[in-house]
């Protein structure tokens, strides 16, 4: 008997982490349904585009791609192009306008059906669209296929957000917060863990908010407690905490458990009150300042990440100097800066006093130098000290170094370590010395 030859189905995520563990659930649905997996879009049968669009800058990278991925259609062997997520969440009847070349959009309430819509395309020439309301929760019971580095995964311990930032869509793409069961969350991390994933890094719109909605209201310090015990597990990061959510406990708990990372990536947005009040952020000038002095009084090694939004409708000249000068004297381990995106729907979309695009760009421009020198100062600081890190391969510049990150690194966005001396397999954590520094990177020798 002939064996059936499976499809190829290949998926492009874009955007954040959350994105991607979306974007693995899909392709284990896919492959569960007898598709095959491949990275190589030339060769796929079925493409898969997950979208981005929080800012204006997602949308565009998110709508350049899915073009250059239609031409595909036409010089190699792709049959159909399936765009999902957020991007058709939101412009659901723009995009089938503008895109006949797409042949089904899916969002992101209905991306575990993929499998099925795809059955369904089959049948009909006709373009598909599926874009329900965005309260799916998935559990671990579904499909995952790991696309990250054996060594580390996200778990996303919730889904949506019920913050209201005057500027953020997210409410709108992807609901109300969800928390998802605490047994879920342990069943998939058990399972993470036992496939050879030896950093977990705890993803959600706001990871503080875990468990306020659930009935027996399990905290964001039990789960993380539980984790510990997961033999095998040896880092835990937490990602996207916000500020006003950080309690003494959560503080206790990273200066304490020696798996959790002395990171925390801690989403302030800006600094001056009067731009705080009009994002209708809860935290205010003052407690921002109480926290992060608390956190380095009670851990002093701990790196804070945050990331900043610059040129909001009515920010002036001195609330930008009031952001640089608190940028200067605070010095984050890591920072990201944005420029405000005006997004239709949002309350700041209609604040009068909106800041010019050339204002934008001067002081996103301005706020970087001043990191880059921050940065550089800092890292210049731990030469000589010693960093674990876990070894990622080798450098993309040379294949004679290998590269890592430290514990205080997160994967994708921070800098990286690269090892000059010493060998190692991929996956391993070994101690370095640091021997040297650039404005984002270290470089160090295996001592163990």
């Amino acid at each position: 008997m002939n064996q059936k030859i499976k499809e190829k189905v290949s998926l492009v995520s874009l955007g954040c982490p959350k994105n991607l563990v979306d974007a693995e659930v899909m392709l284990g649905y896919l492959s569960k349904d007898e598709y095959e997996v491949t990275t190589d879009e030339m060769q796929a049968d079925i493409i898969v585009v997950n979208t981005c669009s929080f800012i204006k800058e997602a949308k565009q990278e998110s709508i350049d791609t899915i073009l250059d991925l239609a031409d595909r259609k036409h010089d190699a062997r792709c049959k159909l192009l399936i765009v999902t997520g957020c991007l058709p969440q939101r412009y659901q009847e723009e995009l089938a306008k503008e895109l006949p070349e797409v042949d089904i959009f899916i969002g992101t309430g209905d991306y575990p059906r993929i499998a099925e819509i795809v059955a369904e395309k089959k049948g009909t020439d006709a373009q598909l669209c599926y874009t329900g309301d965005p309260n799916f929760v998935y559990n671990d019971e579904l499909p995952r296929l790991q696309s990250s580095p054996h060594y580390t995964a996200y778990l996303k311990i919730a889904e949506g957000c019920s913050n209201n930032c005057s500027y953020c869509v997210i409410p709108s793409l992807r609901g109300a917060h969800r928390s998802r069961p605490f047994a879920t969350l342990m069943a998939e991390a058990k399972s993470l863990v036992a496939a050879g994933v030896k950093e977990l890094n705890l993803i959600a719109q706001d990871i503080t908010a875990y468990g306020r909605d659930l009935p027996e209201q399990p905290s964001l310090e039990l789960l993380v407690q539980e984790l510990a015990k997961l033999e095998g597990l040896k880092w835990i990061r937490l990602l996207y905490a916000y500020p006003d959510g950080v309690r003494d406990s959560l503080i206790e708990l990273i200066k304490n458990e020696p798996k959790v990372c002395k990171y925390l990536d801690l989403p302030i947005q800006h600094i001056s009150d009067p731009v705080l009040k009009n994002m209708k952020r809860r935290s205010g000038e003052a407690d921002i300042r109480a926290l992060i002095a608390k956190l380095r009084k009670e851990i002093p090694d701990i790196a804070i990440r945050t990331s900043l939004i610059v040129g909001f409708p009515g920010e002036t000249n001195e609330d930008f100097k009031t952001l640089l000068q608190f940028v200067e004297e605070t010095r984050f381990d890591r920072l990201g800066v944005f420029c405000y995106s005006r997004e239709e729907g949002t309350p700041a979309a209609e604040m009068p006093d909106q800041v010019s695009e050339r204002v934008k760009r001067e002081r996103h421009k301005k706020l970087m130098r001043t990191q880059a020198r921050v940065s550089f100062k800092h890292n210049r600081t731990l030469v000589d000290s010693e960093e674990d890190v876990l070894v990622e391969g080798y450098s993309e510049e040379t294949e004679l170094l290998l590269k890592g990150r430290s514990s205080r690194q997160a994967p994708d966005v921070d800098g990286q370590v690269y090892i000059t001396a010493g060998n190692a397999n991929v996956g391993d954590i070994v101690r370095l010395k640091i021997t040297d520094s650039s404005d984002y990177d270290l470089i160090g020798e295996i001592i163990g």
